[in-house]
């Protein structure tokens, strides 16, 4: 059981890294710094200096301990229930977390959409099967209704802004012929970019990315 759920405090110090999908700050609360791993997208939203608040999973295995920090509290629940799932460990849960949003995981999880685990990086195909099958018995993901703001269960419709550029970009990407591989590569790289695009826009990123550009 995690023993810290939040951090509220100054960040000291940032340690990003352009090539990882994570990376570590320091949060400074009463005089003490916490050390705390977060996704990409976590570290994007925190500036040096600047005050934040964090929602902290604190994660111990034999002997050693960690903490993990996300902005959003449906990110740290989504990764404490991703936890639970067989043989996935922090690092796979931070990864799944950094590529596809809670949101996002309800809906690959209402549509069996494989693929889209699969790009989740050190994620194949028979992974991704036996992640389906765990995550959709045991993962419940906090997604809010866009229109009442009111939860919605694991399944339920995500905000359709979320998912459809890029859903519309993979399809694309799949009738031109492209391998799971190159699909796969081409979707990592629109994700560190504004996903929320016309898929017009964001395809022909996506193939400028594929042909070298």
């Amino acid at each position: 059981m995690s023993v810290i759920a939040t951090l509220r405090g100054e960040v000291i110090d940032r340690d990003a890294s352009f090539d990882k999908p994570s990376g570590e700050v320091i949060v400074e609360v009463g005089g003490v710094g916490y050390r705390l791993t977060v996704t990409a997208a976590t570290m994007s939203g925190l500036t040096l200096g600047d005050a934040a608040l964090l929602h902290v999973h604190h994660h111990f295995w034999e002997a050693d301990e960690k903490l993990f920090g996300f902005l959003a509290k449906d990110e740290r629940i989504a990764f404490e229930g991703l936890l639970a799932a067989h043989k996935v460990g922090p690092a796979l849960a931070l990864a799944i977390i950094a590529t596809h949003p809670p949101a996002h995981l309800a809906r690959i999880l209402a549509t069996d959409d494989i693929d889209a685990l699969c790009d989740v990086p050190g994620v194949g195909k028979k992974t991704a099967q036996r992640l389906l099958v765990d995550l959709k018995s045991t993962l419940v993901l906090p997604v809010l209704d866009t229109e009442t703001g009111e939860a919605l269960p694991a399944g339920g419709p995500p905000p359709a802004a979320e998912a459809g550029p890029l859903a519309d970009v993979r399809s694309a990407l799949q009738e031109l012929g492209y391998g799971s591989e190159e699909i796969k590569t081409a979707m990592a790289a629109l994700r560190t970019e504004d996903a929320s695009e016309d898929s017009g826009v964001l395809l022909k990123r996506a193939l400028r990315s594929l042909a070298g550009g």
